[in-house]
């Protein structure tokens, strides 16, 4: 293993082993407390332009799974068909590995990957530094000289980066009824159809709404998705912040009018079968809200965790949740047809919010985990039903 540092923007240096690619990167600095997950984490494309540290001492342990693809199209184990961090920092790797699905070394997967990756870093000391001083940038050199961090590396706030990871085209899955313990949903003899707008959707969102017998229409972040016959609309995670992707949110804002405008007709009782339903996670939280006229904030140093208490607003039901985002909705400036939906336990953040009168609705947090607890899974179903 070869030396290597890792320079923050505030003058601060970490010295460590390299066990990944050896090149040099820059991005933002961001901290995820899970104890497993790794692969997952890697694959997530909401982390792409950060450079990722895990406060769990121990990674690589047991291996990485195959990055097959499946026949539909997604991959079998990960969450995208890539790696998305800019670099992996951790305090102790493991050069041994066991587990039953392992393929591969973690180090083999980043080389081949070209992603570097640091051992030996005092990642609470790191994590200390990034919660007192909020996430900063941070480069990744092999050149023990200079010191300094360059200024002139890539602003994470400045990249759209929902463009750089979201698909270029239309793809469309179908459910596997064989392979699925749901029945299919089925309208006027076609199954149900789902647009899912793409801004960087980690793939068991989607393996999550096939497994529930709806065909899944993949929209790019950009496309105009109200030219398609669809029965339900589903808003996807991504990286970035929400107010880059303004093409987006005018289109969710159309859709949002279009039905809003059948409750409003003439001698035409509004129903809610009649209205088709809306659901965002994470960013598609995010998007819904500004749709719906709400402003967002960037967090202080974001969450990126399995243990992530939400409580449901209204209840005293409380989830233990996935998360990962760095941008978070201003629930204090949600028009008044539109009320939180669920309110994170630690920092009081909002965590979703949903229409009074409407099927929309939204999570900041991940229902379909992976890696993480389920507990919320249950809100695809709620989703589906509403169809």
């Amino acid at each position: 293993m070869n030396d290597a540092k890792l320079i923050l923007d505030n003058g601060v240096v970490f010295y460590g082993k390299s066990f990944g690619y050896e090149g040099d990167t820059s991005g933002e600095v961001v901290f995820n407390t899970a104890m497993t997950g790794y692969p997952e984490s890697l694959t997530d494309p909401s982390y792409a332009g950060q450079i990722l540290v895990t406060t769990y001492p121990l990674v690589g342990n047991y291996g990485v799974p195959s990055t097959e693809i499946a026949d539909n199209g997604l991959p079998l184990f990960m969450e995208s068909d890539k790696i998305h961090v800019k670099a992996l920092i951790v305090a102790d790797y493991s050069n041994d590995y066991s587990h039953w699905n392992a393929q591969n070394s973690l180090a083999s997967w980043l080389k081949k990957e070209k992603i570097p990756a640091l051992t030996g870093i005092d990642t609470r000391r790191l994590t200390k530094i990034i919660r007192e001083h909020g996430v900063m940038r941070g480069r990744i050199a092999f050149d023990l000289e200079p010191l300094t961090f360059d200024p002139s590396s890539e602003d994470y706030g400045s990249v759209n980066w929902v463009e750089k990871v979201s698909c270029k085209e239309v793809i469309t899955y179908r459910p596997d009824s064989a392979a699925n313990n749901y029945q299919l949903s089925i309208v006027n003899c076609q199954l149900k159809k789902v647009v899912l707008v793409d801004c960087g959707v980690k793939a068991n969102i989607i393996r999550c709404l096939l497994r529930r017998g709806v065909e899944v229409i993949r929209v790019p972040w950009d496309y105009d998705f109200n030219q398609l016959e669809f029965d339900g609309l589903f808003l996807a995670n991504g990286p970035g912040d929400p107010e880059r992707c303004d093409m987006t949110v005018q289109h969710i804002r159309t859709f949002l009018e279009t039905e809003q405008h059948k409750c409003s007709m003439v001698n035409v009782q509004c129903s809610m079968e009649k209205v088709r339903p809306c659901m965002g996670i994470c960013l598609g939280n995010q998007l819904l809200a500004r749709a719906a006229g709400a402003k967002t904030y960037k967090l202080k140093y974001g969450h990126r965790s399995h243990n992530q208490p939400v409580q449901q607003v209204g209840t005293t039901k409380c989830f233990i949740t996935s998360q990962n985002h760095g941008y978070a909705v201003d629930d204090t400036t949600l028009p008044e047809d539109w009320e939180p939906l669920f309110v994170n336990m630690n920092d009081g953040s909002n965590e979703g919010i949903r229409h009074k009168t409407n099927p929309w609705f939204s999570a900041q947090f991940h229902p379909e985990a992976c890696s993480g607890p389920v507990d919320t899974e249950w809100m695809f179903d709620e989703f589906v039903k509403q169809i």
